[in-house]
């Protein structure tokens, strides 16, 4: 199928989209890649879904991306003696490390690393930040809290410290069997969740390898500090909006994004937004205008990929939640100034080498030619394509590679459609050949169009691209 938008969009797979009929139905309604959340779901049930991406994959002639997205140190206070109970401003509320349910003046809180670093006058958020604690006592795993702001508790809500970096890994023993079982799997990205500082990444990086991309969702204060460290040593980023915008003052959120995305097209890194982005869609046919706006502002924004949650996963209109984001995206992506936008937004400061150079040539060849159909990467690791993605060229990029697995990870990339060639060629006089190919397999261009092509030579050599090309249809 014809590229008609850059934007992608990701899926979560759940309740709602568990059956083939239902995945497919949201693969054409435009869905680039799948979002499998490991904080439900079994192995087997995961597996089952995973086939049927696949399978739809092959059916569809698309290099659908798969994203296992681990669950992360989740912290939680423990069960109560009632269904519920009420906090009220200004009562003191002690959190302590006993197994035994709570009630009006306690909770069990079994995470003892987050004892080990509160102080008095720490603040604590529970229940997705709707309830506030202030510490003003902490000794021998019993911390006494005032009620800043009260509200209801019930059993297994989550628990927030907002500048305060924990002592804990970003995988869990859980995460690692999680890990283990999506990696056999052949899952393309791997997400990692509440990651605080680059060494997150790296510890993720010696347990995964080259067996998947890693994403590194931002949900931390913490991770903040360590933007651009966190951005260089992972593949991806995820705006995780939703804990971000509890950890962090929420206003800060929409400048946070801008922030942060540009940050991942300066490195070229694919960069997704996520929560709450067709919120109102979970139980109505339409959004609202808000949710519209928020969509749109991603896109604007310069997002690689929007992610749809329990939109897809658990809601009465997942498929129409799909073509609602597509019909924003394509909205967006046809204003006059949306190139434009994207143009000034980048930076290039730290981009000094030589496939730099090409590939911001090739994004300029792009917009002042005449009669441009694509851009045309050559690349083994998918290095090649990220760096054309990120100049955002006016002109659809298709990228060329031996590796199924590269294609199917640069799904989640802005602008990109993949074909795979069966071998890697090493004669110069394919590359003309091959491209012509590929624009005739994603049905881009006309006669008499040209093709902007970048390559490396020798031609199948990872990270070396120096080749400057054009190729009439």
């Amino acid at each position: 199928m014809p590229i008609d938008t850059r934007t992608k969009i990701l899926a979560t797979i759940g309740p709602s989209t568990s059956s083939k009929t239902m995945l497919e139905k949201l693969v054409k309604a435009g869905v680039d890649a799948f979002r499998f959340n490991f904080s439900h779901g079994t192995h087997e049930e995961h597996a089952e879904r995973l086939k049927i991406v696949r399978d739809l994959s092959e059916k569809h002639k698309r290099h659908l991306t798969v994203i296992a997205d681990l669950q992360g140190p989740k912290l939680r206070v423990g069960t109560f003696k009632q269904d519920k109970v009420l906090l009220k401003k200004g009562q003191h509320f002690v959190l302590d490390m006993k197994d035994i349910p709570g009630d009006e003046t306690r909770v069990n809180l079994p995470h003892k690393e987050i004892f080990e670093v509160l102080n008095a006058g720490d603040k604590l958020l529970l229940n997705d930040g709707n309830i506030e604690l202030q510490v003003v006592s902490n000794h021998k795993y019993v911390a006494d809290t005032i009620v800043k702001v009260g509200g209801y508790l019930s059993a297994h809500k989550g628990v927030n410290l907002p500048n305060v970096k924990l002592p804990i890994s970003a995988i869990t023993d859980k995460d690692k069997k999680d890990l283990e079982f999506a990696l056999n799997q052949g899952v393309d990205w791997v997400c990692l969740s509440f990651v605080q500082s680059v060494s997150d990444v790296r510890t993720a990086r010696k347990l995964i390898g080259k067996r998947a991309w890693i994403i590194s969702k931002l949900e931390k204060p913490s991770a903040i500090d360590e933007l651009d460290d966190i951005i260089k040593e992972s593949d991806g980023i995820m705006v995780a909006r939703g804990d971000l915008g509890v950890e962090c003052p929420i206003h800060t959120v929409p400048v946070l994004q801008k922030r942060i995305v540009k940050a991942c097209r300066k490195f070229a890194r694919p960069v997704i937004v996520a929560t709450q982005m067709l919120e109102s869609m979970i139980n109505n046919p339409t959004p609202t205008r808000a949710e519209v706006s928020d969509v749109a502002t991603a896109v604007f924004d310069g997002a690689d990929t929007v992610m749809l949650s329990a939109e897809t996963a658990a809601g009465s209109y997942p498929a129409e939640a799909v073509e609602m984001m597509h019909h924003i995206i394509k909205q967006v992506e046809e204003n006059d100034t949306y190139y434009a936008q994207l143009q000034r937004d980048l930076d290039l400061s730290d981009c000094d080498d030589v496939a730099d150079a090409i590939t911001y040539a090739a994004a300029e060849m792009s917009q002042i030619l005449p009669n441009i159909a694509a851009v045309v990467t050559y690349t083994s690791s998918g290095m090649t394509a990220l760096s054309m993605a990120r100049e955002r060229p006016s002109a659809p990029i298709i990228s060329i590679t031996a590796s199924p697995l590269v294609a199917q990870r640069l799904g989640i990339v802005w602008g990109v459609k993949s074909t795979v060639c069966d071998k890697i060629f090493k004669d110069f006089n394919k590359i003309r050949e091959n491209a012509l190919n590929a624009a005739k397999v994603c049905k881009i261009g006309k006669k008499g169009d040209y093709l902007v092509v970048t390559a490396g030579y020798p031609i199948g050599e990872a990270g070396i691209t120096n080749l400057l090309h054009t190729v009439q249809i």
